[in-house]
């Protein structure tokens, strides 16, 4: 009992530094798209397609590898993606052409899809009670890599250094990355283990045929979690490639260190606050608390439903901030959005596991896939040129979430709730016989 005990924290440990630092890689070019634009010759638009490019892999990717590390266990797949990261990590440091650069970093960018690799292996190791908080932990911390990559990069890279190799500070930044990625590919192999047992390993592999994933893709449950993390990690994923961009552009800020620490302030609350929206849902659903009038009895479903209407309400606010003209407002509002952010996904992934217990790859890979496109999408609005300024795509991107608050307020409600896994758009009630939530 207590191997397995020290097991389950190094597996914990060892799921969040693989994120942290995929996530970190994932957004490695975000600090550095001023330099980028000038060498290349980009426009602000085409910057914007640099940020939205780094997610387009991600939906198919996540959706694929969630299934994968259920069939054939989390270290294998997640050393398979840290090594190939790393190799075009390392191989985009010397191209010279935009359009071969433009290719190598979004086959760097699948780095995106370690997410449901280790919600799976976390999963494979704690207990219910305590899995909220558990992949809280993981995802919050594995999400503020994107913060280290936006302090850390551009300080030491940015410093006026040129190696021997590199023409240019950003190059040196890739390749060296590139190389602990590797590195940590044969770490994670070596040391992680699949699952907490043989019989919960098997159970988990039985579930990863393709008709048992059809099945779960399509329970109302997993389609209501996925879109709420459109809105959600989607969110931040666009605000993480983007940020840097707004503050310098918006507001007319030229330093680049400075612009990329303002950015970083949303990373690091999108990231680090994430564990709270794990722990209030296993908190709600312990002592069986409900928090709003209606959902009663969905402890779980309720405190989800709270953090996605404060998610609108902030992006909205986002706006009025932008357009106040003070860069200050921009860079607080920013930090709640960032809250609201972390408080959504930490719920959303209290829940995924929860609810499909022997299948929690395959969902959580719908889940994070499907909630990736609105990192593809939102970046694309922030910098439309039809828009009158950069300040107004927050508003346009919130109005278009209220459909989605609208769907969690049918779905979340107790007869459709405590079906939500084996009731669907498409099909009957099974494979997998277990009541929704946690309640």
């Amino acid at each position: 009992m207590g191997l397995i005990r020290m097991t389950k924290y190094r597996t914990l440990v060892l799921a969040t530094i693989g994120f942290n630092f995929s996530f970190l890689i994932w957004f490695s070019f975000a600090p550095f798209t001023g330099p980028m634009a000038e060498e290349f010759g980009l426009t602000t638009a085409e910057i914007g397609i640099l940020a939205s490019s780094a997610i387009w892999m991600a939906p198919f990717g996540r959706m694929l590898t969630g299934w994968l590390s259920d069939k054939y266990g989390a270290p294998a797949i997640f050393a398979i993606v840290l090594t190939y990261v790393g190799v075009f990590s390392m191989a985009s440091a010397f191209i010279e052409t935009y359009s071969l650069f433009f290719v190598t970093r979004i086959i760097v960018a699948t780095a995106g899809i370690t997410f449901v690799i280790g919600i799976q292996h976390v999963a494979e190791w704690w207990e219910e009670e305590n899995l909220g908080l558990a992949e809280g932990i993981y995802a919050g911390v594995g999400n503020a890599g994107a913060a280290a990559g936006a302090l850390v990069l551009p300080r030491v890279f940015g410093s006026g250094w040129n190696g021997p190799l590199f023409s240019t500070n950003w190059r040196a930044a890739f390749f060296y990355t590139g190389v602990v990625s590797i590195f940590l590919a044969v770490a994670y192999y070596t040391l992680g283990e699949a699952a907490k047992s043989e019989e919960k390993r098997q159970a988990t592999k039985d579930n990863a045929s393709f008709r048992d994933w059809l099945h779960t893709a399509t329970r109302y449950g997993t389609v209501v979690l996925a879109l709420a993390y459109v809105m959600s990690f989607g969110l931040e994923l666009s605000m993480n490639g983007w940020l840097a961009t707004y503050y310098r552009e918006a507001f007319n800020q030229d330093n680049l260190v400075l612009a990329s620490t303002f950015a970083a302030t949303f990373s690091v609350a999108a990231g680090l606050l994430r564990p709270i929206g794990g722990y209030v849902s296993d908190v709600l659903a312990r002592k069986e608390k409900d928090i709003l009038p209606f959902f009663r009895g969905r402890y779980r479903e309720q405190w989800t439903f709270v953090t996605l209407c404060f998610i609108v309400v902030t992006m909205f606010a986002m706006t009025l901030a932008g357009l106040s003209g003070v860069l200050l407002n921009a860079v607080v509002v920013g930090f709640l959005v960032g809250t609201a952010c972390a408080f959504a996904e930490g719920s959303i992934f209290a829940m995924v596991p929860s609810m499909f217990p022997n299948s929690s790859g395959a969902v959580a890979g719908v889940v994070g896939g499907v909630g990736t496109v609105g990192g593809i999408l939102f970046p694309l609005v922030y910098s439309a040129p039809w828009l009158a300024n950069l300040h107004l795509g927050y508003s346009v991107v919130a109005a278009s979430m209220i459909p989605i608050v609208l769907l969690s307020a049918w779905v979340f409600r107790p007869e459709v709730a405590k079906v939500a896994n084996t009731a669907g758009f498409v099909g009957g009630g099974e494979p997998e016989q277990v009541t929704s939530g946690s309640d």
